[in-house]
């Protein structure tokens, strides 16, 4: 298990101003037993004859073409050929840290099946990273400095999707890339979740994340808004949904509007809640607006916050935190 082959899956379409720079990174890691199986998605730029090039010097990079079409199919295509007994993945776009592949290998060594290995992430950009980026930096790596990702999960993808590595065995128990649901990396991380993989607490950067204006996360519509929330409501109704327990939503701007009109859908009972005076008692699609104060009125509820201003979300934090010894108030962070 010491040399344990590790597959490194790298999905690549139009990417030549960055792959040299990538593969480079891969090829100057510390842990030598991996192999490349990289599938390019349909590219119109060099980023093939890039690729293919590695091939030739280097027998452990392969090079395959996507015969179906995005990133889920180019990914199944490349599990499908990979031989290893870890499994890791890497965007054709980014850096790997020297270390990175080693430490995740002896950090999965020491702690078995059940596992998942994650890094530190930093984001770089030509013209610099911007405030939004720079505040998901910080609170990823906050909760794999804690190894306490699914805390939060349904707030953000909590599992930084080029930069995790697992025993084969576990990813095949997740249904590895079988879905086809997107963003298919907050959608894995929800079925780590679900198959209750432990994170492996990790203070070390060990990937770096390029930021461009035309990133996929950027610019597919399969990163959209819509596209997460979906995501969000799939994995609570299934994981983490208690039918026995009253059902709160908190916040009636665009996002407890969205969620509000899901739940009704499914003809699913909740009470809608918020503080803003000027919609309380209002109707909205048939439900009453409610006072936040609702929930001193039963012993235990379940509460979906769709609440975005990171202070107001403190005021709702310190409002559950008071009542604690009369209320049990389960509480879902949708944002």
């Amino acid at each position: 298990m010491q040399d344990s082959l590790i597959s490194i899956l790298i999905p690549f379409k139009n990417t030549d101003k960055y792959l040299v720079e990538c593969i480079d990174s891969i090829v100057s890691q510390t842990y030598k037993h991996w192999e490349i199986i990289a599938i390019d998605d349909h590219s119109t730029d060099t980023s093939w004859s890039i690729m293919e090039s590695y091939e030739k010097r280097d027998s452990r990079i392969s090079v395959f073409k996507n015969q179906g079409k995005g990133i889920i199919e180019a990914l199944r295509k490349a599990y499908s050929i990979s031989k290893g007994s870890f499994i890791t993945r890497m965007d054709a776009d980014d850096i790997m840290a020297p270390e990175r592949i080693g430490v995740m290998h002896s950090s999965l060594l020491k702690s078995g099946t059940g596992n998942i290995a994650i890094g530190g992430v930093k984001y770089f950009a030509k013209d610099g990273v911007n405030d939004g980026y720079k505040r998901y930096e910080e609170w990823l790596n906050r909760l794999t400095k804690e190894g306490s990702n699914y805390s939060e999960i349904y707030k953000e993808c909590v599992i930084p999707s080029p930069c995790w590595m697992m025993h084969k065995s576990d990813l095949d128990a997740c249904d590895a890339f079988i879905p086809n649901r997107y963003p298919e990396d907050y959608d894995l991380a929800f079925r780590f979740y679900e198959n209750k993989l432990k994170c492996i607490p990790s203070e070390k950067v060990l990937h770096f994340w390029r930021d461009y204006d035309n990133r996929t996360s950027r610019t597919s519509e399969h990163y959209a808004q819509n596209y997460f929330l979906d995501i969000k409501m799939h994995y609570f109704l299934k994981l983490d949904f208690n039918k026995q327990v009253p059902l709160v939503v908190w916040g009636a701007g665009k996002k407890g509007k969205t969620i509000a009109k899901k739940l009704l859908e499914k003809e699913i009972d909740f009470h809608w809640v918020c503080d803003n005076p000027n919609k309380i008692g209002k109707d909205i699609y048939g439900k009453k607006m409610l006072s936040f104060e609702i929930l001193q009125s039963k012993k235990e509820w379940q509460c979906i916050v769709t609440v975005a201003n990171v202070e107001e979300q403190l005021e709702i934090k310190n409002f559950i935190e008071k009542n604690k010894a009369l209320v049990k108030i389960e509480t879902f962070f949708f944002c």
